[in-house]
Order: C-alpha cells, then structure tokens, then sequence
C-alpha cells in the first residue's frame, strides 16, 4: 500500500531534510493511536511510541501532538524499533477549535485546538448535494472552508452524490452548484459522482505529484467512496445512507493517510458533526470577501452591520443582492472567531502565570538557609 524506500513520493523533500535532526530518521505519520503513530519510513512501516519529547509539548498544547500527515524524526531503538522522538515542522496544518453547544445554547469549550490533518496540499470540502430532504449545508461549507483557508492549503468543494440529486430533486443541479459557489467566493467548486467515477478524474488532478490532500465532510457525503475511487481499489469500507432519516453511518473511524497509483496522497477521515473555528486570522473574511467587499462602502469604517446608517451591507441585504442567511452566517462565525480568540488568550495567560508561580516556588526553595 505504502511505496518503500522513496520517500519522496510522499513528500519529502530537501527544505525537510534540512530540519531533520541529527541520529534521526524521517518517516511521515499515516495513522495515530493513543501514545503511538503508525509511520512510514524508508524501510517499511512501523508502530512508534511517543518519546519524552513529543509527551511534553503535547502536555502543554494539544496542536503539537503528532497527526496524520506529519513529518517525524524517529529515534532508532533495539531490535529495528523505533521512537517517534520530534515533529517536523508543519507547512501547514488544519486545525479545529474545542467547542460545542452547551444546554443553553451558547458556546462552550477549553479554547484549545486538534489538528486534523498536517502538510496538506488541498482540503476537499465535501458536501453531499441531499441529505433526505435536505440540500447542501451552506453553513457548513463556509465554516470548513474558512478554516481550511486557515490552514495555508487550498480549498475545494466537492458536491457529491451529484446524479442522485438530479434524479430526486426535481431541480437543476446547476442552480445548487451557483448557490454553493456564491457561499464560498474565489473556491472552485465541482459536482462529483464517485459511485458513477463521475468527476473522480478531476479531483485527481489536483493531486499531481506528491502533493496532499485531506477530504472533510459529514457522515454519509461518500468521503470513503471518494477515496477509493481515487485509489482504484477497495482501501477504505463504505456504508450507504440510512433510508429512514438520509443520515450516514460512521464508516471511517480514524484518519488515515493513503498514497494513490500514479502519484498524490490522500488523507480519509470520519464524518464531522461539528467543527469549532480555532485561532482566526483571515480565514472568514476570505470566505465572506463579497461582505468584507460591501463593508467598504459603509458611513463608519467599525459598522458592525447591525442597525448602523449608511451600511452598505445591510443596504445590499434590503436589496436582494446580499443573501440575508449569508450575513447571519458571517455574524455567527465571527461571533464564535472572537470568543474562541478570548478563550485561547485566556488560557494562554492562565499557562503563563502557573509557570511563574513554579519558577517563584524554586527561587523561595533555593534562597532558604
């Protein structure tokens, strides 16, 4: 499944090499267990423990700990082990907020962040075009491709399941494909039918090379069916959609990397109920570029399009030229963006001032006779 001794067609490259430590051997991660990582080195695969090292980052930050699609220099051990001993670092990295709904409504969460996928090249957003009586969730695409843009890889959706919407919708697949398109300004966005090898080609396109690619999606949007028409052979298992209520069925329960024939990589990974924004820079505001575009006009350079005169958002909104779910969805994002960015500086300083009270309990110790 993995290709041996050339590492190369799975990315690696000089600029790496060149942060390889000293003693060390390079392998990328294609799987991660509790305390472990399945890896990939020149020498075939390996189940390497975390050493001290990675323990310790991981203790103080959840982003550092080893994931799919890392670079990791492994420290060789007795009897061809290995120890995964530091991550490379990242190009870039997906990385997902800890929060969730709590019984009121409101946000809850630790501020702290998991990495989904790592050094990925493209995030396939995908989106199946029907949920039962549901379409596309243009929510959903825009807070993934936000924090796919985020990530420093570029984004693609992937409406899937594309003949089955034609075939019961009873409406032009065209028009679902522009109103997904207007939700993410900028992002190429194709029907895809993996089921039929509709599109599968195009997708692969993307991948030429040795280049990455992390596909994100709800349960049932086909992500596994996806992957294996990628691969040309049964790599992943796939369930169909429960027919009472259109829900998927959790096939993929771990994120796995898997090397394709001819070249590219792609990283499968279970089904996402909810993903929380982490750490935000310009991520919303390059999904929401026709807001940020409209805001400009406003009479007050802070609006906050609310009930402002002279904003131009709000006007575009009374209009019919500005979808009104579009600013409700970029009210809410922001909204999450802002508290997520308090709840993250806040434990940051909480960190801060446990350390200092360590380091002032060691100086007392040592100033006693």
């Amino acid at each position: 499944m993995y290709p041996s001794n050339d590492l190369s067609l799975l990315g690696w490259n000089d600029g790496l090499a060149a942060a390889l430590p000293g003693g060390t051997v390079p392998a990328r991660v294609a799987r991660v267990d509790r305390g472990a990582a399945e890896v990939v080195a020149a020498d075939g695969r390996h189940q390497a423990r975390y050493g001290a090292r990675v323990r310790r980052a991981a203790a103080s930050d959840p982003v550092a700990l080893p994931c799919v699609g890392d670079w990791a220099a492994l420290a060789p051990l007795d009897e061809g082990r290995y120890e995964l001993a530091e991550v490379l670092p990242r190009r870039t990295a997906f990385v997902r907020g800890g929060v969730s709904r709590d019984s009121r409504g409101g946000l809850s969460g630790d501020g702290q962040g998991q990495v989904l996928a790592a050094n990925v090249d493209v995030v396939f957003v995908a989106e199946p075009s029907m949920h039962a009586t549901d379409f596309a969730d243009l929510g959903r695409i825009e807070r993934l491709v936000a924090l796919a843009w985020e990530s420093g890889a570029t984004p693609v959706v992937l409406v899937t399941k594309a003949d089955l919407f034609e075939a019961s919708a009873g409406a032009a697949l065209a028009d679902l494909l522009a109103d997904v398109a207007d939700a993410v300004p900028g992002v190429d966005v194709h029907p895809v039918s993996a089921a039929a090898g509709e599109g599968v080609d195009l997708v692969r396109s993307y991948l030429d090379g040795a280049r990455t690619a992390v596909v994100l999606g709800p349960s049932g949007a086909g992500k596994s069916t996806l992957v294996n028409a990628l691969a040309g052979a049964e790599v992943m298992e796939t369930q169909q959609v429960r027919a009472a209520d259109g829900r998927g069925r959790h096939t993929t329960v771990h994120r796995q990397l898997i090397p394709l024939p001819g070249g590219g990589i792609v990283i499968d990974t279970p089904g996402i109920r909810r993903v929380g924004l982490y750490d935000m820079s310009d991520g919303v505001d390059l999904v929401f570029a026709d807001i940020e575009e409209l805001a400009a006009d406003c009479r007050f350079s802070d609006c906050g399009h609310a009930d402002e005169p002279g904003c131009a958002v709000l006007a575009a909104v009374a209009s019919g030229d500005l979808p009104e779910r579009r600013l409700e969805s970029w009210n809410r994002l922001q909204r999450e963006a802002a508290w997520m960015a308090r709840r993250s500086d806040a434990r940051l300083r909480s960190e801060e001032r446990r350390k200092w009270k360590v380091i002032h309990k060691e100086m007392r110790g040592r100033s006693r006779p």
